[in-house]
């Protein structure tokens, strides 16, 4: 452990921030790319899919049904971490990360071709289901390859800095999905919009694909894995190392990163949900609302890494926890108001609290795990909490509809996933590997 520890700290001494910010610029284009795909079918789920795949007289079953397919393609993503994050710690981070963002367009660009129930029956929710786990498995080892790539091409003393930026990959994914949904609610009727036009946010993953493989290809390679390649210390057997030394590394990790995803999916494809279904806003309301919650996000996220270069990325997971805690039953009070503006500002409320431990979470995850198994481990932790946040919406649905569709549930259970990922904050930095000048 020792020696790999040694051969990390000597890569990543002459590092430059103009060669880490180049690398951190081509992991955002990447994450972008994941999360607008993505967060595409998070939005299409809510307003889209319950409609035209799922074929039910009561719209709370359809929009259950719909809400488990969004989960399905969750429970995918710790198998493509793991399957990735092996192939990322034996033949380098930077072939594995072309893998998987062709997998991803490729995917979400078919899903943007499929036929509805109403024309080809059962076989649309089926092949809907088989997409979403395709794509489910090459997410899984799209942002831990990226969050790997980005810190080991830091400098140690300001990893939390430059992995932050992958993390504005988020938001932008969410503004460009949300802002195409938007966008074509504005220009199509109703109809139209459901025939044909949510089509096109889909298809557009396409030509967004070949920018983000142009840019991605122009990617160095980590020098802590080439240090790793010289000197023979290339993990041999990743996925057994990984779960038999650090499965409580995954644990705390898992729980770190809950918040940031889970609490995401929460005050956006759930909000959405509610707000157009049982309050009986307009969509175009609620997409208005995740977009501007999203554009706060990017400074957030910014200033996140910033605390977490000065002060470490743990305490900014364990105080940006307990923030959106505090935050949660406010936030839901405004969304339930009825006017349009506090309705915007309840869910900016709750993205922004949410945000400060998802800016430090790869931080944290990185350095949980030795560089010989960091990219399968961070795939684990970092899936494994997705898996768990993709039902967070129909579990949301579901206890919202037993409590006469009332809100209190949804907050609960945001308060639940903010003081569960304050606790790993305390807990991570005891379980870190220890690189000198990294701040956990």
């Amino acid at each position: 452990m020792s020696e790999t520890l040694n051969l990390e700290a000597g890569a990543t001494r002459q590092i430059t921030d103009k060669e880490a910010m180049k690398v951190s610029i081509g992991a955002l284009i990447g994450t972008a790319m994941e999360w607008y795909d993505f967060f595409l079918f998070s939005a299409a789920a809510a307003l889209v899919f319950n409609v035209q795949y799922f074929a039910n007289e009561n719209a709370t079953a359809a929009a259950l049904a719909s809400f488990a397919t969004f989960g399905v393609g969750l429970v995918a993503r710790p198998l493509g971490g793991m399957f990735f994050g092996a192939m990322g710690d034996k033949i380098g981070r930077r072939k594995t990360l072309m893998v998987t963002i062709v997998g991803i367009g490729a995917v979400t660009g078919l899903i943007g071709l499929l036929p509805t129930y109403a024309a080809i029956g059962i076989a649309a929710p089926v092949l809907l289901v088989l997409l979403r786990v395709a794509q489910g498995l090459f997410v899984g080892g799209e942002w831990s390859g990226a969050m790997t790539i980005v810190v080991e091409n830091a400098p140690l003393e300001r990893r939390a800095r430059y992995a932050a930026l992958p993390q504005i990959g988020s938001p932008i994914g969410t503004i460009l999905s949300s802002g195409g949904f938007f966008l074509m609610t504005l220009f199509f009727s109703q109809d139209s919009f459901n025939s044909f036009g949510w089509r096109i946010p889909f298809l557009a993953a396409i030509p967004m694909l070949l920018i983000a493989l142009y840019i991605r290809s122009r990617l160095e390679e980590s020098p802590v894995f080439a240090e790793l390649m010289e000197h023979d210390q290339v993990e041999k057997a990743p996925i057994r190392t990984t779960l038999r030394e650090s499965w409580k590394h995954i644990i705390i990790g898992m729980a770190a990163a809950l918040l940031g995803v889970g609490g995401f999916y929460l005050v956006t494809a759930f909000v959405v949900y509610y707000g157009v279904n049982i309050l009986g806003y307009s969509a175009q309301l609620m997409l208005l609302g995740g977009m501007i919650a999203a554009i706060v996000e990017i400074p957030v996220l910014i200033l996140g890494g910033r605390l977490g270069e000065r002060f470490g990325a743990s305490r900014v997971i364990l105080w940006g926890g307990i923030a959106s805690a505090l935050a949660a039953v406010p936030a839901f009070l405004l969304v339930d108001s009825g006017n349009a503006v506090l309705v915007v500002i309840g869910m900016v409320l709750a993205v922004a609290t949410l945000s400060f431990p998802y800016a430090a979470s790869g931080t944290v995850l990185t350095g949980l795990f030795p560089a010989r198994t960091r990219y399968t481990g961070v795939g684990f932790a970092q899936n494994t909490a997705g898996m768990l946040s993709g039902f967070i919406p129909l579990l949301a649905t579901g206890l919202v509809a037993s409590a006469g569709n009332h809100w209190w549930p949804a907050a609960v259970m945001l308060v639940f996933l903010s003081l569960f990922t304050a606790v790993a904050g305390a807990v991570a930095p005891r379980m870190s590997v220890n690189l000198p000048g990294f701040k956990h």
